[in-house]
This record gives structure tokens, C-alpha cells and sequence, in this order.
């Protein structure tokens, strides 16, 4: 087949950019990296583009307080790339969101007027493959007024539901940059404590699903000794590869594709994409299907393990925000979590380390319980007292299910950190959460 008339320079791609357009770009490693990281370029130009995003991992000059006159970008989960723009005076706004129906909401409002995104290279049969993401990625396409693609040798070629003809593209860029890699911390001891606690609670023939950070990680570690685990999460990780390739992951009982690994994306390292390319037993599907609650449920067992900044007294998690600072994202925890207790013998984890370090207004570092009788003012509730069930830390598993208040304020007090547990009990009296 002959794509040479869709093939366009880097250059012709941004000459395509009007003021006042919205432009959609693929998650984490599905980023047009290239596009965005050239885009400043036209700023004198073009004025109020608008580009959304999730999780990018590619740092771009665009995103500068310098450009806000001419790009402003909202995001459906920041990262450190988004955090730091906004901390100089960028133009970033969070679009609140359950990730599954991100993109279904967004394009209720709006048309993008261009996709770009990266794909793989076309194969012989003139195909590409969108790579590490099916979020909304396949989703935008389809609705966009204008398709750009930069198609990279680099990327690996999933398999699933993100395979998409070129003639359904309306212009490719060649590009060939490393696929952006997410290196995990080395862990330490409290990721080790939590992540057996949680190994701890999953059988054998469980169905799981793991967010992302150091804690999963720890977890992913502590499940090798497990058998004959399934896969069904929204993001696909190297630690979850280790455990395929131990054979840990068979996916042998599971009920919604039986057999296969199943993620909505994929961000990890190198090996992880060696290891997806055109592996049969790893499908890349649609986001809104994937993380879908009553899919989740049709696996027995299902286990959803996702972590939080803090949590109250009463179960509320706070996920995503610190106060009314915005950090990161909803992203699946509320699906998942949904998802897992309607689940036959399924259970909802959520993780957190029983402290943490924060600069004061004075510039001292103080170490403060992230178990506490009230959010931080203006934090958002990633998940609800009414949708929690265990609640870990490196102290210990509070099962909240069907508990009342006075039950969960002891066992919450119980995996606190010590040297705060007293106090605890006493501000839970203070606040009218226990008489």
C-alpha cells in the first residue's frame, strides 16, 4: 500500500494549528512527543489553543508561563511534567474525571479539531497500532476534525481494540525518539510491610488490578509466590510483567478474557515494550470498557489495590489533592474499586504510608500523620466513606466494610502511626465524629 501523500514534516504538522483550537493528545507514552515538544514554536501566531492531556511524560517549553497567551492546557491526570508548569506560571487546569468516562464526557462537550498521538509504524496489512494507550486515544480519533499520527519504529504494536487503519489517518509524521520510560524507586521498608500485608489478603485464582507508585510496586513484588493470578487493570506495569513472565499471571480463572493480560494503557520501561509488541496474550482495549464496574465484577475475586494521599477518620480518601491543590488524578480508583466489591469474593485496598514529610509555613519539615480526623481544606474525595472497604498501612489492614463510625475511628486509629494515636482519638471526640 502506498502512504507516501499522508507522510507531512513535523513543521507542516504545526502549520495546521489555528488559534482557538482544541487539540487532543494521546496518555503517558501514547504523547505526540515530537509535536509537543516543538510547539512553542508557533506561539507568536496563534492565540488561546487549548490542549488536553493525561499523564505526559514528555517536559514541553509550550506548557511555560511564558505562553499562556497562546496555550492553555487542561489535563485528566497531571503529572510531575504538569505540576511544575503550573508551580511557574503555566496555564494548566484539571478536568475532574472518572478516567473510563474521560474521554465519553469531554467529547459530549466538545470536538476536538485535531488528534495527535503516537502509533506505531504501518504494517503490511495498513495498520497501525496506537501503542501504550486506549484510554480515549481510538475514541478522539474517530470524532476529530483532523488526525495526526507520529508514527515511531519504536513503539510497540499492541494488540486489542487500538488498531487503526491509515486510511482513517489523515496525516503521519515520522519520528523515531525513545518510548518515554517510568523508572520505579528502589523500594524500602514500608513498601515491603504494606505490599505483604496486601500479597496477604490475595488468593490464589484472584483477578487483580494495581494503580501506580512505589506501594504497587511493593505489591507486585509480594505476589511472586502467588498462582495462577489474573490481569484485568487499567494500567499495565513492569512489575506486572515480572509476574507474567514468572508465570504468576495466567489468567486461567478469570471470566472476562479468560487467559489474557488486560490494561487500558501501558507506561513502564523498556522491557515492558519489548515485552507487550505483538504479544497475543496482552490486550490493549477501551478504556470505558475496561474500567467499567460491571466488567470488573465479572471476574471472581477481583482485587483492587490503589493508593491515597490521606484519609480521614470516617474512610474518606483524598487521592488526588493536596487540600485545593491539585496533584494528580482521579483516574479508576472509584471505578475499580466499584468494580472489585461487586466482584464475587472480590475486595477494594486502598494504600498509604501512615505518615509523611511536609514543609511547614516556618520552612521546617515536620513528619504528620496522613491518617487524620479531617482532609486538608479543599481536598477532593477520590473515593467515598461509603464505597471504602480495607484501608493499609505499614502498620496493619482496617476493614471498613459495613463498619460504623465509632468502629472505623479504632481501626483506623490502629494502623496510625503511634506517636499519633492518641491524638487521633482525641481530635476524632473534638470534631463530633465519636461522643
Amino acid at each position: 500500500m502506498d502512504y507516501t501523500s499522508k507522510f507531512i514534516s513535523l513543521e507542516q504538522a504545526l502549520s495546521m494549528v489555528k488559534s482557538n483550537d482544541y487539540i487532543v493528545t494521546g496518555l503517558g507514552a501514547a504523547e505526540a512527543g515530537a509535536f509537543m515538544g516543538a510547539l512553542h514554536t508557533i506561539a507568536p501566531r496563534v492565540r488561546n489553543v487549548t490542549l488536553t492531556d493525561c499523564l505526559p511524560l514528555h517536559p514541553a517549553e509550550f506548557r511555560g508561563a511564558r505562553y499562556r497567551d497562546s496555550f492553555r492546557v487542561d489535563s485528566w491526570f497531571y503529572s510531575g511534567v504538569e505540576r511544575q508548569a503550573r508551580k511557574e506560571g503555566g496555564s494548566v487546569s484539571f478536568i475532574p474525571n472518572h478516567l473510563r468516562q474521560a474521554g465519553v464526557r469531554w467529547l459530549a462537550h466538545r470536538i476536538p479539531n485535531l488528534y495527535v498521538g503516537a502509533a506505531t509504524m504501518p504494517d503490511k496489512h495498513g495498520y497501525v497500532s496506537l501503542s501504550c494507550s486506549n484510554i480515549y486515544e481510538k475514541r478522539m480519533l474517530e470524532a476529530a476534525d483532523l488526525v495526526i499520527l507520529e508514527v515511531n519504529p519504536n513503539m510497540p504494536f499492541t494488540l486489542g481494540d487500538l488498531q487503526v487503519p491509515v486510511s482513517d489517518v489523515d496525516y503521519m509524521v515520522r519520528v523515531d525518539y525513545p518510548v518515554p520510560e517510568l523508572i520505579s524507586p528502589p523500594l524500602g521498608d514500608r513498601d515491603r510491610a504494606i505490599g505483604k500485608f496486601i500479597a496477604d489478603m490475595v488468593p490464589d485464582a484472584s483477578c487483580i488490578q494495581l494503580g501506580i507508585g512505589s506501594i504497587p510496586n511493593a505489591v507486585a513484588e509480594a505476589l511472586k509466590t502467588k498462582n495462577d493470578l489474573g490481569l484485568h487493570t487499567e494500567m499495565l506495569t513492569t512489575g506486572m510483567m515480572e509476574l507474567a513472565r514468572l508465570g504468576v499471571l495466567t489468567g486461567k480463572y478469570k471470566q472476562a478474557e479468560r487467559g489474557k493480560l488486560v490494561a487500558a494503557f501501558a507506561v513502564g520501561t523498556r522491557e515492558l515494550y519489548d515485552f507487550i509488541d505483538l504479544n497475543p496474550g496482552v490486550a490493549i482495549m477501551d478504556g470505558n470498557w475496561v474500567n467499567d464496574p460491571y466488567v470488573i465484577s465479572r471476574n471472581d475475586n477481583q482485587v483492587s489495590i490503589n493508593t491515597a494521599l490521606e484519609v480521614d477518620l470516617t474512610g474518606q480518601c483524598a487521592s488526588e489533592s493536596l487540600g485545593s491543590r491539585q496533584f494528580s488524578g482521579t483516574g479508576g480508583q472509584a471505578e475499580t474499586a466499584m468494580g472489585a466489591q461487586r466482584s464475587r469474593g472480590g475486595k477494594s485496598i486502598i494504600a498509604l504510608y501512615s505518615t509523611a514529610m511536609v514543609k511547614g509555613t516556618d520552612g521546617v519539615r515536620r513528619e504528620v500523620s496522613k491518617i487524620v480526623p479531617q482532609l486538608m481544606a479543599g481536598a477532593a474525595v477520590s473515593l467515598s466513606r461509603n464505597d471504602v472497604d480495607r484501608v493499609v498501612t505499614e502498620y496493619g489492614v482496617a476493614e471498613l466494610r459495613g463498619t460504623s463510625l465509632r468502629e472505623r475511628v479504632e481501626q483506623l486509629v490502629a494502623i496510625a502511626h503511634p506517636r499519633f494515636r492518641d491524638e487521633l482519638r482525641i481530635q476524632a471526640r473534638a470534631c463530633g465524629i465519636i461522643d
